[in-house]
């Protein structure tokens, strides 16, 4: 198993980048391959002491940053670490892609050189995020905002697999994100894709409301890539106010210091369960090549969880899994 890390994705790349390589390597025994400047991967890897056993480097001297125009990836930034890994990807090379580079150049470079799925017109940011009592899917989170029915069924039909086959859920519950409960809810993109997915191949449970995705309603929650990235991003500042608010109340006088020395076991155990580090990244589902977009501000924790769920999307064949759900949708409406 060899996986494509892009060495320049990320506020703390090139060294966190290097450092998540490392743990993987010595956690899951992958063998991995670092686009970017060589010289200065090998001196900042020599400068913090970094092993590269089982690491190599492909040298491609360009960087794509998060003010360039995600288009640039494919011209005037080709030679750059992330379009490297893609072309590598697309060759045979290596066999899924990890980057916490700009979200918006992975969509256009996974689409445009490592190409979709036959039979999926849009791939999908899939975000993992805790609940009260595990976690669920956010499909889409971003990558794809102006959507259609069929979109958002094979959203959640993809969706579904890969919560089935990395997360082992069995028969993941899929949710239609909606105004209300009811059947007519919404407008005509919601009223489409809820005809649509009752009859794709999933489990899926009809509509739901945002307030009710915290306490696990669904496995896997269906949306547009707008009204996905707005549940994200609240979800993620909710989080903060949270966890800050906690804070706050624990280091208010003697009695809140010591009621924190006594939930010190539980403050710990629910700051984990929150830690988007223990997930390493979205995968995006629909493209012929497992990717996985870690978070921009990862740390080498986040970047060795990337790979290690990089590893599971290329070992558990999603690909293939997701190209046979297509043919079933496809057989069942020449029905």
């Amino acid at each position: 198993m060899k996986i494509i890390v892009d060495g320049f994705g990320g506020d703390n790349a090139p060294l966190a980048v290097l450092q998540g390589c490392e743990l993987a390597v010595k956690e899951y025994g992958v063998d991995l391959l670092v686009t970017g400047d060589e010289e200065i991967l090998k001196k900042t890897a020599r400068e913090n002491n970094i092993s590269l056993d089982r690491i190599a480097f492909y040298h491609a001297p360009g960087v794509i940053g998060m003010e360039d125009e995600p288009t640039a990836l494919l011209k005037e930034k080709s030679d750059c670490s992330m379009a490297a890994a893609f072309n590598l990807l697309k060759g045979g090379a290596g066999d899924a892609f990890v980057s916490g580079g700009s979200t918006g150049a992975i969509v256009i470079g996974a689409n445009f050189i490592v190409k979709r799925i036959k039979g999926i017109k849009r791939a999908g940011l899939a975000t993992v995020i805790p609940t009260i009592n595990g976690c669920y899917m956010l499909m889409d989170a971003g990558a794809t905002l102006d959507c259609k029915p069929e979109t958002l069924t094979h959203f959640g039909m993809m969706g579904s697999i890969y919560m089935n086959k990395i997360m082992d859920v069995r028969e993941p519950r899929v949710g239609l994100v909606n105004v209300g409960t009811e059947d007519t809810k919404g407008g005509e993109l919601q009223q489409g894709a809820f005809s649509m997915m009752q009859n794709a191949p999933m489990n899926f449970i009809g509509n739901i409301e945002a307030r009710d995705i915290p306490a696990g309603v669904a496995d896997v929650a269906v949306a547009d890539g707008f009204t996905g990235n707005v549940i994200l991003k609240l979800t993620e500042g909710l989080g903060s106010m949270f966890s800050k608010k906690i804070k706050d109340m624990f280091m208010e006088g003697l009695g809140g210091k010591l009621s924190a020395v006594m939930m010190m076991g539980k403050i710990k155990d629910f700051k984990k369960s929150m830690d988007y580090t223990e997930y390493g990244g979205a995968p995006l589902l629909g493209v012929m090549k497992p990717v996985i977009k870690a978070h921009g501000s990862s740390n080498p924790k986040a970047f060795k969880n990337a790979i290690r769920q990089a590893r599971d999307f290329a070992e558990r064949n999603l690909i293939g899994e997701i190209e046979a759900a297509v043919q079933q949708m496809k057989n069942a409406g020449e029905e």
